[in-house]
C-alpha cells in the first residue's frame, strides 16, 4: 500500500508504527455553525481510509477532534446572543445528525477541545520552560525561529513568512510568524486559570495535545483538508516535535477543495452549501459517489449537473441487484471463482494506490455490467463487500424493498408539479387531496424552501 505523504511530497509505502494496528487523527469540525459541503467532503474520504484499513484486516483507532473553544465560537455567540456553552452544544448536536445522514461511522474517539484544556497549559508550561514559548501582556506565543525546522511541512520560508505576516502585526511578537498558544480572556469571554491570568488555548495546541494524549508520541496518520497544511498542522509539528524531538506522525495526508466556480467553498467567502440543505436534495451515497469519483487529492468543482448523474449511478447499482433478485440469497456467503478473485484484486490495487476511489469505483462498474449479463449472483455479494467498503449499501435490504421503479417515480413528480400548480391557484383542496393520497400508499411529501421532495415512509 502506498499514500501520498505531503511531509515528503511523494508517494510512500504505508508501514504502520505496530503491525496491523493503525492510529490515525483527522482534525474535526469547529463547532461555531453548521458545517458545509466541503468539510464533508473531507470527512467522507477519510471515513473510506478507515474502512479500507479495517477492510485490509487493520485494527484502526480513529480519533476526530471537536473545537468547541474557539474565537468563531465566540462571535457567533454574541450573533446569537447565546452563552458559547449553548452554541457548542447547538452545533455539536447539529455536527452529530449530519455525520449520521452520511453515513459516515463514529471515530473510536470523539475529543472536544475543552476537554483537555489541563493538558495544554502543562504543554504550553514545558515549552515555555524550554525557551520554545513566551509571554506578553497575559498572552504566551510559539518563538517560530526557535525550532530550526519551522516550514518543513509547507514548504514555506521563514523570510516569506515574516514579510507575510506584517499585514497584520501583533506588536507583542517578537517575531511578526510567532503564533499563539494561549489567549489572555476579554471581560465575559469563557476562560480557563493558567500560569498567565485567565485565558484560552489556542487552536494548534488544542489538537497536538488531544492526538498524543490518545495516540501516543508518535502515530501513523494526520490528516485534514488542503487548507491545515498551513499554518494549522505546521503549527502542531512545531509544538509537538519542540517537546519531544521525534515526529507528530509518519504520514501526513490531505483531501483537496471543492471548489465553486474554480473558487474554494468556504463560508468566510460566503460562497458555501450547507451540507443538511444539500441533503434534503440528494440521497447520501450519490453525494459520497460524486466525491470519491475523483481522486481525493485533485479539487472538486461543486455541479448539480454532476450530482444528478450520481444520484443516477447509484440508481443503476440499487437496480441491477434488485432485477437480479438479491434479496433471494442475501444470506448466502459464496465462495468467489478466480473471475471474482481477479475483479476483488483489481479493486484493493486500485485503493493500494493512494486510496484511488475513482478507479475503485470503475472495478463496481464492471461487476455491475458483469452481473446484468450473467445474473450470477456471487457478483452481486462481490459488489456489496466492495461497496461497503466505500460506505455504499449501508442500508441495502430496505432500499431494495421499498425502492420504485423509474416510472413510479415519475408519476410522483408528475403529481408534485401538479400539486405546486394548485397551490399557484390557491386551490387548497386539491393540493390536500394529492399530499393524501400519496400519502394513503406510503409517500411523504415534505415541502422545504428549495421545493417539495418525497420520501418513502418507513
Amino acid at each position: 500500500m502506498k499514500i501520498y505523504n505531503t511531509m515528503t511530497r511523494k508517494k510512500e509505502e504505508f508501514i504502520p508504527i505496530e503491525p496491523d494496528k493503525v492510529k490515525m487523527y483527522v482534525c474535526g469540525p469547529t463547532v461555531y455553525n453548521y458545517f458545509h459541503i466541503g468539510n464533508a467532503r473531507t470527512f467522507l474520504f477519510f471515513d473510506v481510509v478507515r474502512r479500507y484499513f479495517e477492510f485490509r484486516g487493520f485494527k484502526v483507532i480513529y480519533v476526530k477532534n471537536i473545537t468547541d473553544i474557539d474565537d468563531r465560537l465566540i462571535e457567533q455567540s454574541i450573533k446569537e446572543n447565546i452563552p458559547v456553552s449553548e452554541i457548542a452544544k447547538k452545533y455539536t448536536e447539529a455536527y452529530y445528525e449530519d455525520i449520521q445522514a452520511l453515513g459516515i461511522q463514529k471515530p473510536t474517539h470523539q475529543s472536544k477541545a475543552t476537554e483537555y484544556i489541563d493538558e495544554m497549559i502543562a504543554l504550553i508550561k514545558n515549552l515555555e520552560n524550554k525557551g520554545f514559548a513566551y509571554e506578553k501582556n497575559g498572552d504566551v506565543y510559539f518563538s517560530v525561529e526557535k525550532f530550526k525546522d519551522y516550514g518543513k511541512l509547507s514548504g514555506k520560508k521563514m523570510e516569506d513568512l515574516k514579510a507575510g505576516a506584517r499585514v497584520e502585526e501583533n506588536l507583542n511578537k517578537k517575531n511578526p510568524a510567532d503564533f499563539t498558544l494561549w489567549k489572555k480572556a476579554k471581560p465575559g469571554e469563557p476562560n480557563w486559570k493558567s500560569p498567565w491570568g485567565k485565558g484560552r488555548p489556542g487552536w494548534h495546541t488544542e489538537c497536538v495535545v488531544m492526538s498524543k494524549k490518545i495516540l501516543g508520541e508518535t502515530f501513523d496518520i494526520h490528516a485534514g483538508a488542503i487548507d491545515l497544511i498551513f499554518p494549522h498542522h505546521e503549527n502542531e509539528i512545531a509544538q509537538a516535535e519542540a517537546i519531544s524531538n521525534k515526529p507528530l506522525a509518519h504520514f501526513w495526508m490531505h483531501g483537496g477543495f471543492l471548489n465553486i466556480s474554480g473558487e474554494k467553498m468556504s463560508k468566510s467567502l460566503d460562497n458555501f452549501f450547507l451540507t443538511r440543505d444539500v441533503l434534503k436534495k440528494y440521497d447520501a451515497e450519490a453525494i459520497r459517489f460524486f466525491f470519491l469519483s475523483k481522486h481525493y487529492r485533485s479539487p472538486i468543482d461543486f455541479n448539480e449537473d454532476i450530482l444528478k448523474e450520481s444520484v443516477q449511478a447509484v440508481k443503476n447499482f440499487y437496480n441491477v441487484l434488485k432485477d437480479v433478485k438479491y434479496l433471494t440469497s442475501i444470506n448466502e456467503r459464496p465462495e468467489y471463482t478466480d473471475a471474482q478473485i481477479k475483479l476483488k484484486n483489481q479493486f484493493n490495487e486500485a485503493m493500494d494506490d493512494d486510496f484511488n476511489t475513482a478507479k475503485a469505483i470503475a472495478v463496481l462498474f464492471e461487476i455491475a455490467k458483469v452481473l446484468r449479463s450473467t445474473n450470477d449472483l456471487k457478483y452481486a455479494h462481490l459488489l456489496i463487500e466492495l461497496g461497503k467498503v466505500l460506505g455504499f449499501f449501508s442500508n441495502l435490504e430496505e432500499k431494495l424493498k421499498s425502492s420504485l421503479d423509474d416510472v413510479s417515480e415519475e408519476l410522483i413528480l408528475l403529481l408534485i408539479r401538479y400539486r405546486s400548480q394548485f397551490k399557484k391557484d390557491k386551490n387548497w383542496k386539491m393540493a390536500d387531496a394529492i399530499r393524501e393520497d400519496l400519502q394513503k400508499i406510503g409517500i411523504q411529501l415534505k415541502d422545504t424552501k428549495d421545493g417539495t421532495v418525497w420520501e418513502i415512509e418507513k
